[in-house]
């Protein structure tokens, strides 16, 4: 699953999150996902979610947390264990908290490496900014950081980035032709066109473009996709729609798992 869960200091009103925060109670009652994207997560955020999902752990938590701080957070249940983890930035300097010039904010990316008796996954959560050209180029620091890290093992990347697939980041990391990409790993969309719609403003409205997107690489195919546009205790979760997309191994998932080289972060 994927859910920008909306910065948690909005002045939204009715949405505002110590309001919307209990419908959350409802919402994951229905649904319970191995893997759980947040992004736009303030730290007071994730200590709530903790409560709620019980049985997991998280990687991606900045601590201490400058007080606007927003993160990009992995929920995990205890029957995978976390091999390793990353977190950087996605700037010309993505291992000290920074951002391109052109950036309206900070962009962060988080991954996590994760082992279930013998199969391996790796899950990816980001969050791009507006501009196209820093969409470009974030996406290839994520296909570097992910190359020669993950070998043969399956990939998810999720997360809220601010396009549509017809931008050209969704093409540089779906089918990658330019020389800075070429070695790229390529992903594919695990939903189909027509694309269905994922922000929504609290609206509730299905007629803005898919900007969440939840991508995969590797032996696994998915089984099948939705997005999530029903109310939770009169209201939604958020004002992006979540995404939720079902996998299965295809084939023996036994890969090979290797610790990341460089001054990426460990756990």
């Amino acid at each position: 699953m994927s859910l920008n869960l909306r910065f948690g200091l909005a002045d939204d009103g009715d949405n505002r999150w110590e309001i919307r925060k209990k419908r959350l109670f409802s919402f994951f009652e229905h649904y319970r996902p191995d893997f759980i994207a947040f992004q736009e997560a303030n730290a007071f955020q994730i200590e709530f979610l903790c409560n709620i999902l019980q049985g997991h752990r998280y990687i991606g938590k900045r601590s201490p947390a400058p007080p606007f701080w927003q993160n990009n957070v992995l929920f995990y249940p205890d029957s995978w264990v976390c091999r390793w983890s990353d977190h950087f930035f996605l700037s010309d300097t993505p291992n000290v908290p920074s951002r391109f010039p052109e950036s309206k904010w900070p962009r962060q990316c988080t991954l996590g490496a994760f082992t279930r008796e013998d199969r391996c996954l790796v899950c990816v959560s980001t969050h791009l900014d507006f501009d196209a050209r820093v969409q470009i180029r974030s996406v290839h620091i994520i296909q570097r950081r992910l190359k020669g890290r993950c070998a043969d093992v399956p990939v998810i990347l999720m997360g809220d980035f601010n396009a549509t697939p017809d931008a050209p980041c969704h093409a540089a990391l779906t089918a990658p032709e330019d020389s800075d990409s070429k070695d790229a790993l390529v992903f594919k969309n695990a939903f189909s066109p027509p694309y269905p719609p994922t922000f929504h403003g609290f609206s509730g409205k299905t007629d803005v473009g898919h900007i969440d997107w939840i991508l995969y690489r590797g032996n696994i195919v998915p089984l099948g996709t939705r997005v999530i546009t029903e109310t939770f205790d009169g209201g939604y979760p958020s004002d992006h729609f979540p995404l939720l997309a079902e996998f299965c191994w295809n084939g023996a998932g036994r890969t090979n798992l290797r610790r990341p080289a460089g001054p990426g972060p460990l756990s």
